[in-house]
Formats: structure tokens, sequence, C-alpha cells
């Protein structure tokens, strides 16, 4: 019952989310993918090679659809915040096991939509995976202009209308862990990184809850009509 009054979903729904899973990755951003058609012989996609990505690599843990879609929603636009908690679980086991990080940097928020939303998901997920392993978070990249929503932009516009978007404060030398909730192309993390980059950090690695899989059809991936006119950073 506890469980019920804090989450408005039962304990099998909030625990429903299954790893992603493919036979084929990119091992570099993880991007999965039906056949090993599009990767070159040391596994990378096309973005990858293109050198697009500003990220060193990207971990994600479930896709973007059905319950853990329906999740993520409800922390992000019904605002039900104590979701923090299960959704930062699922960010640790995420978590790659060969490599260490020196900060959690969560990608931030322009402040008026911060204002207006009163909280940045990204910095509450960040935050409680902290706490989980002990990692230091670091509020190492502010937002400097507001940029339009993600949601219906093509691959390359999404890239333009985040290019620039991100300060980083000084991080020489560190190895930093990037969180959001979710990835969907990947140019709000690679925006946020390639500025992390020009102040010195060695390793940028992107961790989300969900990333949008390709695989699926487009329909399970759109935001209802009534969530779309609340989305921010989603990329």
């Amino acid at each position: 019952m506890r469980e019920l009054f804090r989450y408005p979903l039962c304990r099998s729904c909030l625990h429903a989310p299954e790893p992603l899973s493919a036979e084929f990755f990119c091992v570099s951003c993880r991007t999965p993918f039906q056949n090993a058609f599009p990767l070159d012989p040391q596994g990378r996609c096309a973005i990858c090679r293109s050198g697009l990505r500003g990220f060193d690599a990207a971990y994600s843990f479930a896709a973007y659809e059905g319950v853990m879609r329906q999740l993520i929603h409800l922390y992000k636009y019904a605002r039900i915040k104590t979701l923090a908690g299960p959704l930062a679980d699922l960010l640790a086991r995420a978590m790659p096991l060969d490599e260490s990080f020196d900060a959690i940097v969560p990608v931030p928020l322009h402040w008026f939509r911060k204002w207006r939303r009163g909280f940045n998901q990204a910095e509450l997920l960040a935050r409680s995976l902290s706490k989980r392993t002990g990692i230091p978070l670091a509020h190492a990249l502010k937002r400097r202009k507001s940029t339009r929503t993600q949601a219906g932009l093509s691959n390359r516009a999404r890239r333009e209308n985040v290019t620039r978007a991100f300060h980083a404060r000084a991080v020489e030398g560190k190895r930093l862990l990037l969180i959001d909730d979710v990835m969907t192309t990947g140019s709000t993390g690679a925006a946020c990184a390639l500025a992390l980059k020009r102040a010195g950090a060695a390793r940028v690695a992107l961790l989300t809850v969900a990333r949008a899989d390709r695989r699926l059809s487009v329909s399970h991936l759109v935001p209802s009509e009534s969530l779309v006119e609340s989305s921010d950073h989603a990329e």
C-alpha cells in the first residue's frame, strides 16, 4: 500500500521495464540494429564514424516505449517527482562496469523552462544516482539560450537547434557521466558533451533511462498531443 501511495501505479508496473536488448549494437553509442549492415568492421554506426557524436559512449537502460515510456511521462510531465528514485535505480543498472567517473553532470534546462515546470528531471535523476554510487554531482553545464522543443524536428534540425546552446565551466581532465531521461537522436547529449570537451573534459559518457529504438514503429515513439507541448530537452 505504501508503494501505491508514493506512486500512481502498482508494484508490477513499477518493475516492469526490461533492459534494452539486441543482437547488434554500435560499440560507441549503443544504438541497436536489426543486422550488422550499418556497422563498420570496428562495430561503429555511420553517425559515430562521421564524428557527429560529441560523447565518447552512450548507455541506456530500456527502449522508450510501453511501460517505460509511461513511467517517464508520469515523472516528467505529470510531475511525479518521487519516481526519480526508481528511475535512478534503472540508471544505476545501465552504468558500464568497466568505466570510472569523476563526476555526474545533469543536462541543464533553461531557467524559464525549469521555473515553469518546477524542476529539472535530469537534475533529480543525477542527484539520486550520485547518492547511490557515491560519485560527486557537478553542475558543470549551463543552458545559455532557450531552444525550440526537439519534438517533431529532423535529425539535422535537432543538431542545429542545440548548437552552442550550452556552456561548461572548467572540467580539465575529468571523466564525466552526463545524465538525461531520454535519448532520441543524441543531439542534446552531443551538444552538452562538446561543451564539456571544450572545457577540458577527458571523456564524456551519456547515460539515460531510455532511448528511442528505431527498430520499433514510429508510433511507439511519438508523445501524445497532451504531453508534447511540455517537452523541453527531450531529444
